[in-house]
Parts: C-alpha cells; sequence; structure tokens
C-alpha cells in the first residue's frame, strides 16, 4: 500500500470510529489495530489522533460548505432558502457518519472545526443573499449577519434532529423549515418591539 493510500485508509477508520465512538472514546491503538498497522504509523502520517481528527472534520466541513454554497444558484430568495435545506439535508442523508463528526463536542485543544464554526460560514454566504433582500425591501442590511445566523441555525438544529428520525420525508421536512422560515420573513416587522414585560 502505498503512503497516500495507507493515509487515507487511516482517514477512513478515522472517520467510521469518530462517528461511532465519538473523539474521546477513539483511541490511537484501535485505529491502528483496525488499519492492520502499528501505532508509530498512525503518528507518522498524523502526528496522533488530534491530526487525524482535525483532517477528517475539515474534509466534512468542506464537503458540507460546498454543497450548501453549490446549491445557492439564484432565483427566488425563498427557492434559494429551498435550495439550502435539501443541501443540508442531502449531506446528512449522504454522509451521516460525517454529519455525526462535526455535530459532536470537538476537542478542547481545537478552537476550529466545529460545528458552531461551520454554521458562522454558512451563514456567512447565506448572509450576502439576506443582505441585498433587506435592502430591496426597507429593512436594514446591517442585521441581515444575525438573521442568516438564525436561518442557517434553524435548519441545522432541525437536520440533528432529522438525523435520528428520518421522517417525515426529506421534501416535506424542506417545505415545513421554508415556510415557517419563509413566512417569518414575510410579515417581519421593520422595528420589532417586545410586547411583554421584560425589556432587557
Amino acid at each position: 500500500m502505498s503512503g497516500k493510500q495507507r493515509r487515507e485508509q487511516l482517514l477512513d477508520i478515522g472517520r467510521t470510529l469518530f462517528a461511532e465512538r465519538g473523539y474521546d472514546a477513539t483511541s490511537v491503538e484501535e485505529i491502528a489495530a483496525k488499519a492492520g498497522v502499528s501505532k508509530p504509523v498512525v503518528y507518522e502520517h498524523f502526528g496522533g489522533k488530534e491530526g487525524l481528527y482535525a483532517v477528517v472534520v475539515d474534509r466534512e466541513m468542506q464537503l458540507l460548505l460546498d454543497m450548501v454554497t453549490g446549491s445557492l444558484t439564484g432565483g427566488h430568495p425563498r427557492e434559494l432558502c429551498e435550495e439550502a435545506a435539501f443541501a443540508l439535508l442531502d449531506y446528512i442523508e449522504t454522509s451521516t457518519d460525517g454529519f455525526r463528526i462535526l455535530t459532536r463536542d470537538s476537542p478542547v485543544t481545537q478552537s476550529t472545526g466545529t460545528f458552531a464554526s461551520l454554521i458562522g460560514d454558512i451563514a456567512n454566504q447565506v448572509e450576502d443573499i439576506l443582505g441585498l433582500e433587506f435592502k430591496s425591501r426597507g429593512y436594514d442590511p446591517k442585521l441581515a449577519p444575525m438573521y442568516a445566523q438564525m436561518l442557517v441555525g434553524m435548519v441545522a438544529l432541525t437536520g440533528q434532529w432529522w438525523l435520528d428520525v428520518r421522517k417525515p420525508k426529506k421534501a416535506e421536512v424542506v417545505a415545513h423549515l421554508v415556510n415557517l422560515a419563509w413566512h417569518g420573513l414575510e410579515g417581519m416587522e421593520r422595528r420589532p418591539q417586545l410586547v411583554g414585560r421584560r425589556k432587557s
């Protein structure tokens, strides 16, 4: 097996184990044993479990980010919401192990590569689209980043729930997600006010 093939093998094994058991419960010994190699081989390729995990997470984050941003191809803003929601649920369906890894807690030593940072990256892509929509409708475009976080977070949390239940069907989940997001945006007040007694 070439060095490149061995590296890919270790990544595949690590990805499977991290998805099944989580970062903390997966050991270098176990990864090496499943690959039929000694521990030093894992260290040689990745410097340890942390390095292997970082590469797995980076690949999954890039795949999901590419799927979501690639889906935002134009059309009516409501259609863009649908496309983004479909992209996330498509990723969950086709890369279930990857999604499980992204939604687990990252190791303490890792400052990037968390699910929250991924959501932030996707929200940044959506932010520009929302900003243009806000401006065209007379809303403050400076609020677009906050609304982008809200929308992407709503889809991501629904995706986490759908990962386990897998019903209703994906298209129905997307329809309901977009229904809530779109009609919430459509009836949005320009300057929302609190109605309860608490004001801060």
